[in-house]
């Protein structure tokens, strides 16, 4: 995709990325809001007149990367691939306006990743050692643990390792760093994390590691190839090597010195030490500039708990596309989660203010104002003629959301920034509501009636044009249907001219044909919320069933969308290990099944009622395609005890059974015994 800007000034550029995000796992709606806020962001900055520059792309190496496609029977770079591809995918069937998607595995990476590895050599800051200590594989991270210890970070148990290395003098930047920090005061943002990064370079900088031997999914170091470079250092090198850094083409290094240093690397909270540690020594150390800011936002929480796949509580930004629409997405994430902050996502939520703010609120009034004009002056906008005291109000207030809204959104408050503008949506609507154009008042003459109509209906419509202008960054769908509907052409035409830019009250003129009203956000029923977690829990369960091909795998049919730490080590680290503590945590019990029926509208789902000797629970199962209801009456199974509660298909589910994943389609076979052992016995 290509951006384009409104005759930009020279040198007035603006370049903004995303994390690149790790392979090891499908998009899912944590993925989305960092690439929504970016989008809205570039697509506000080209409004603006900036020559933009917006980059997002695939982090594709390491012994992660490594080690799961050889567990899903795949080569690295097979495995990589298919992964990239739906995220590119997803980014744009939501219409995600990148300029360039970049992965690591692209020739134009790898070269721009051995020049700055040679030049950072080159410079006396690289050497060659050997590394004995602890890594934690899921984050691809050296960590200052005891051997066995987990991951200070995620929890993960760290692994030992012996090798031999280049390392980077990282302990050479400490003050360097602190100085940079004190005199950009605004490179880290929020506040919070930058208190957490100084605090950490205070505690004492030890130099890193930046190659590995152990293994060789990576990019070979130049000059010693059973080397690989470490994969922070190739991932943080993306934000250049996209722009042109190490090509050899005029064009490229001609964007190189346009768009670098990055005005915003906007990544989670979880990367920020690698972000502003890491990165911005190896720039100095190379003489290259330091990006203006990173922003880390926070995590997107589903019912207060991170979305992780390991906990199994993944929501895919699919799910409320196929359901609500992708402009009820961006607009939940933005308006709900106060940026920088961890935000909470519920399908409820977004109903809630799916149905409040835009079906209610923004929709409904497009649709009375369109339909009034054309109702009562053919679908041409009358002259509003002379203002009253409300109008005024209104152009005032309407003036006031659009200086308020730019430093709101400049400030990357969006949540207060959509507030602003839903307060004057509110206005207008009472505004409306208060002069009632479609009532005729018996002593008003139909002379001062249909010039009422006409004052009103004007300044309404003209409200209109301001908050759709506004919001067109963040509803870039919706905002383009009602600039239509006001007869105004093409919203993104607007954009490009500079007009959303000179926003001002007045801009919606007289005689302008209006085009026939149409409907924005249809209201959710009150099915929404149930057909969205039934997507869900399909997914989940076609995850399940296909999670382990013809090796067996201990795997939870139960309760589709959460995990066991056990199943985790097994399917996804393959040879990772947990700690006793961990295991304790998970309480398996017998239990005997004493009904079992078909879910209705769910092919494949069981409902079973158990006794677990001291009580009796239900349980859905996603095992209908397998087992005949009455082939499990009487038998007994193991189910984890100490399950949370959930929800399936409007029915509560208190467990989950174990079973194995046998052969190429991942069928369940139930875990039981050949002696009789008695129900509610615990297994240890």
């Amino acid at each position: 995709m290509s951006s384009s800007a409104n005759s930009p000034e020279k040198n007035k550029s603006f370049y903004i990325t995303t994390p690149i995000y790790y392979v090891n796992a499908r998009p899912h709606l944590g993925h989305a809001y960092s690439t929504i806020v970016c989008d809205a962001i570039a697509r506000r900055k080209r409004s603006q007149g900036y020559a933009t520059w917006f980059l997002t792309g695939t982090d594709e190496h390491g012994q992660k990367i490594e080690r799961s496609a050889e567990k899903a029977g795949r080569t690295p770079g097979e495995f990589a691939a298919a992964i990239s591809g739906e995220f590119r995918g997803l980014w744009d069937r939501m219409g995600i306006t990148y300029d360039d998607f970049i992965r690591t595995t692209e020739p134009r990476h790898k070269r721009g990743v051995q020049q700055l590895f040679a030049e950072l050599r080159a410079k006396g800051f690289i050497y060659k050692g050997s590394y004995t200590g602890q890594y934690c594989v899921s984050d691809e991270a050296f960590v200052e643990v005891p051997p066995g210890a987990p991951c200070p970070d995620c929890g993960r148990t760290t692994e030992t390792i012996s090798e031999e290395n280049y390392f980077f003098k990282l302990s050479a930047f400490e003050r360097r760093l602190l100085e940079f920090y004190e005199a950009n005061p605004g490179f880290i943002q929020p506040e919070a994390r930058r208190n957490e990064v100084i605090a950490f370079v205070r505690g004492g900088l030890k130099d890193l590691s930046v190659s590995r031997t152990s293994f060789s999914w990576g990019i070979p170091v130049p000059g010693d190839e059973k080397h690989v470079v470490y994969v922070w250092m190739d991932a943080l090198a993306n934000y250049m090597t996209a722009l042109g850094y190490g090509a050899d083409s005029p064009e490229l290094k001609a964007r190189f010195e346009q768009f670098w240093p990055a005005d915003v690397h906007l990544v989670g909270k979880e990367i920020i030490r690698f972000h502003c540690v890491y990165w911005p020594a190896f720039l100095l150390a190379a003489g290259l500039p330091v990006p203006k800011s990173v922003v880390a936002n926070g995590w997107l929480l589903f019912d207060k708990a991170k979305m992780s796949k390991s906990v199994g509580n993944i929501v895919r930004a699919e799910t409320v596309l196929e359901v609500l629409g992708g402009d009820a997405l961006r607009y939940f994430l933005m308006r709900e989660v106060s940026f920088g902050h961890d935000g909470n996502f519920t399908f409820e939520a977004l109903v809630q203010r799916y149905n409040g703010d835009l079906a209610n609120g923004y929709g409904n009034l497009v649709s009375r104002v369109v339909n009034m004009v054309h109702k009562y002056f053919g679908g041409v906008l009358p002259d509003a003629g002379a203002m009253g005291p409300a109008e005024a109000a209104i152009a005032g207030q309407a003036t006031e959301t659009i200086l308020e809204f730019g430093a709101q959104f400049e400030a990357m408050d969006f949540s207060r920034a959509l507030e602003t503008v839903w307060a004057l949506v509110g206005a207008v609507d009472g505004y409306l509501t208060a002069a009632a154009p479609w009532k005729k008042k018996p002593d008003v003459t139909d002379e001062d009636f249909a010039a009422m109509q006409a004052r009103v209906l004007a300044t309404a419509a003209e409200a209109i044009r301001v908050i759709t202008g506004l919001v067109h960054p963040i509803l870039p769908e919706s905002a383009a249907k009602v600039w239509r509907q006001l007869g105004l052409g093409e919203i993104e035409d607007a954009a490009k001219s500079g007009e959303l830019k000179r926003l001002a009250w007045g801009g919606l003129q007289a005689g302008t044909r209006l085009n026939e009203p149409a409907p924005l956000f249809p209201r959710a029923e009150k099915d929404a919320v149930e057909r969205m977690e039934n997507l869900e829990k399909d997914n989940n369960l076609t995850a399940v069933a296909a999670a382990s091909g013809t090796e067996a795998a201990v795997v939870a049919v139960a309760e589709p969308v959460v995990a066991s730490p056990v199943v985790e080590a097994v399917k996804h680290e393959g040879i990772a290990q947990i700690g006793i503590d961990d295991f304790v945590k998970v309480e398996l019990r017998v239990a005997q099944i004493l009904v079992a029926e078909r879910v209705p509208k769910a092919d494949k789902l069981l409902r079973l009622e158990v006794d677990l000797g001291y009580e009796q629970r239900q349980i859905l199962a996603g095992i209908a395609q397998y087992y005949a209801p009455e082939a499990l009456i009487g038998r007994k199974v193991v189910i984890v005890a100490n399950l949370a509660p959930r929800k399936m298909r409007g029915l509560e589910s208190n467990g989950m059974l174990l079973a194995a994943s046998v052969g190429d389609e991942g069928a369940p076979v139930l875990a039981g015994f050949l002696e009789d052992v008695p129900v509610g016995a615990r297994l240890r």
